[in-house]
């Protein structure tokens, strides 16, 4: 399968990338700025893919420029649609990648794919508006969206959380500065994300809608333990005020249900790796970057 592949250069394309050609299939990366529609229509059409897969986004929450979200996330991804319906065969499938966080505060655990949105970011907004507005394109594509779970992995930016951690843990830092301690996320693996996605472009329904989660949430504190576990290191932990949001999601923990159910009917299984196996992945690569530095 040829798969037409945006934001391969990120953290996940690049898992993705790698997962996909074991796999078999071969990936194009786009080049074109979603932001830029000549450029991507010219693009697309030269691809002619049998697939796509969206990755491609402004994905950090805390990221500055807030209008930026909705330049990429949503006309960005309008972009991307408008030039796939103008291909003279179209896809068979493609794969949007929205994200759990459109989910916001909910008393509900783990969360289904039928509870209600209610975003409490620019980030969660914009991919809930990049949902609705992708709606205006299932008569002519074959649209499957995904709602990915927190989720980590080699190669990850160290502006986010497990990454941060790791390198700190990996330089045996004294100390690490942190926000909310009080907050419950899934860990999943950036393989399992992407094996789901693989499993989605053969499987997935029309119009489907699948959280990609394992179910299993932990602790911020749990994972800080682990890493000391894994490492023998001690790291004194200090909360800085900035770094916390007042609109912070507190829980978030999903249902795999659906997915299962659906992999399940075709036989198959999304194998989910164990956080400390997660956790200990990402420590090798930092421990040689701090050698060669």
């Amino acid at each position: 399968m040829r798969i037409l592949l945006t934001g391969a250069k990120g953290f996940t394309g690049r898992h993705f990338t790698e997962r996909a050609l074991a796999e078999g299939h071969s990936v194009i990366a786009l080049q074109s700025d979603l932001t830029d529609s000549d450029a991507l229509c010219q693009e697309v059409l030269e691809a002619s893919p049998d697939a796509v897969v969206h990755l491609a986004a402004i994905s950090f929450v805390g990221h500055a420029d807030e209008k930026a979200f909705y330049e990429v996330n949503v006309v960005g991804t309008t972009n991307l649609l408008d030039a796939l319906t103008k291909l003279p065969t179209p896809p068979q499938r493609v794969l949007l990648a929205s994200s759990a966080n459109i989910y916001g505060n909910t008393a509900q655990s783990p969360i289904s794919e039928t509870q209600p949105p209610a975003p409490v970011n620019h980030y969660a907004t914009s991919k809930l508006a990049m949902e609705c507005m992708a709606r205006i394109y299932g008569d002519r594509l074959n649209l499957i969206i995904t709602r990915p779970f927190n989720y980590t992995g080699p190669g990850q930016d160290v502006n986010f959380l497990i990454p941060k951690l790791a390198m700190h843990f990996a330089a045996r830092a004294s100390s690490i500065a942190l926000g909310n301690l009080h907050v419950e996320r899934e860990f999943n693996d950036v393989r399992m994300v992407c094996s789901a996605y693989l499993l989605l472009l053969a499987y997935g329904e029309p119009g489907g809608i699948y959280n990609v989660c394992s179910g299993q949430p932990y602790e911020l504190q749990h994972v800080i333990d682990s890493f000391t576990q894994i490492t023998g290191h001690q790291i004194e932990v200090t909360v800085n005020p900035a770094f916390v949001r007042g609109n912070e999601v507190h829980r978030l923990c999903g249902s795999p249900a659906k997915l299962n159910a659906l992999l399940s009917r075709y036989g198959a299984k999304l194998e989910v790796p164990a956080l400390e196996e997660t956790l200990r992945r990402m420590l090798p690569a930092l421990d040689k970057s701090h050698a060669s530095a």
